[in-house]
């Protein structure tokens, strides 16, 4: 049995992780605090929140860490609990996508760990540990246009996948039902405090079918795939999922990247940029530049096939086998 943790922020962690699970042919139990339900796992942990208090203290143990907030009563018993599922189910191995402190934790457990890699700035203290105590690295991304100098260190014993999209493997669809020609996705782990750009676009541009999915819409749909496949053009943040996920539809695409920690978005869209995969804009463009750009898609078709979406979930389940294997 393979145990897998799944971070809360976002929806991508969860989708990347069921994407992985149903290719691995032993049973992998899922831990987090995510709101997850997929068959792809035999089961699924709910563990405490370590992110309630409105006011924690002393939350990276002097540089060392991440997230370890002193006297949390949430973290306290989120590590009981992985540490009593360690102790009674005796995984084969732990996927963490993804935590420095749950990697370093669980390998002083003894357990053998698979770390998913990030993009970004990652060259600091807690990251670089995590690596390092890391029996392997899954880097989601084509190694040959993006390879950091922050995880050279690590190559030996890293894997790059590719984008690991849910979608992989679908066939594509395109349905007039569906159709928009400015299809705008936003996912579950930005701001939903702030109007989302796109809501006056509709009104703004009143001969073009723009419609927007996701929180920031009221929006959300479970499945997009088929909105994805009918769009003329599709508008997304530069998430690691909602990448993947655009590179699997193959269609004409604006990435806008959203300001994370470590510049993890930005350090994306430029790798796409760079690559001539996708249009890439620093802010939200004005009225007149979206209909130029709508205008000027002809029947282009990206190359999206570099981002190698394909087979990408099985290639990181069988870097996973090895390590249980171990």
């Amino acid at each position: 049995m393979i145990g897998y943790y799944v971070h809360h922020q976002g929806r991508g962690h969860c989708a990347r992780a069921a994407a992985i699970a149903a290719q691995l042919p032993t049973d992998v139990v899922a831990l987090t605090s995510a709101e997850l339900t997929d068959p792809a796992f035999s089961e699924v942990v709910t563990l405490d929140r370590d992110d309630a208090d409105p006011a924690p203290s002393d939350v990276d143990a002097g540089g060392l860490l991440h997230w370890a907030p002193r006297h949390d009563e949430g973290l306290r018993n989120r590590m009981a609990q992985l540490a009593g599922f360690v102790a009674a189910r005796r995984p084969a191995a732990m996927v963490v996508d993804v935590s420095v402190e749950v990697t370093l934790f669980l390998r002083l457990l003894g357990v053998p760990v698979v770390v998913m890699a990030m993009p970004g700035t990652r060259d600091d203290l807690p990251h670089q540990l995590a690596y390092r105590a890391a029996d392997a690295v899954i880097a989601p991304w084509p190694d040959d246009l993006y390879r950091p100098d922050w995880l050279v260190e690590h190559l030996h014993k890293t894997v790059f996948t590719g984008g690991i999209s849910r979608f992989d493997a679908r066939p594509q669809v395109s349905h007039p039902t569906f159709a928009a020609d400015v299809l705008v996705l936003t996912g579950a782990g930005g701001d939903r405090r702030a109007p989302h750009p796109a809501t006056g676009l509709a009104d703004a541009l009143p001969d073009l079918k723009v419609v927007g999915l996701g929180p920031s819409f009221g929006t959300w749909v479970d499945d997009p795939w088929p909105f994805l496949g009918s769009a003329r053009l599709t508008v997304i943040g530069a998430g690691q999922g909602s990448v993947a996920d655009a590179a699997a539809a193959g269609r004409p695409t604006v990435v806008i990247p959203e300001d994370r920690p470590f510049a993890e978005q930005r350090a994306t869209a430029a790798t796409l940029a760079r690559s001539e995969l996708a249009l890439v804009a620093s802010r939200w463009p004005d009225v007149d530049r979206w209909r130029s750009i709508v205008e000027s898609l002809g029947d282009s078709t990206p190359a999206w096939n570099r981002w190698q979406t394909a087979g990408a979930a099985g290639r990181a389940a069988r870097a996973i086998e090895a390590v249980a294997r171990q």
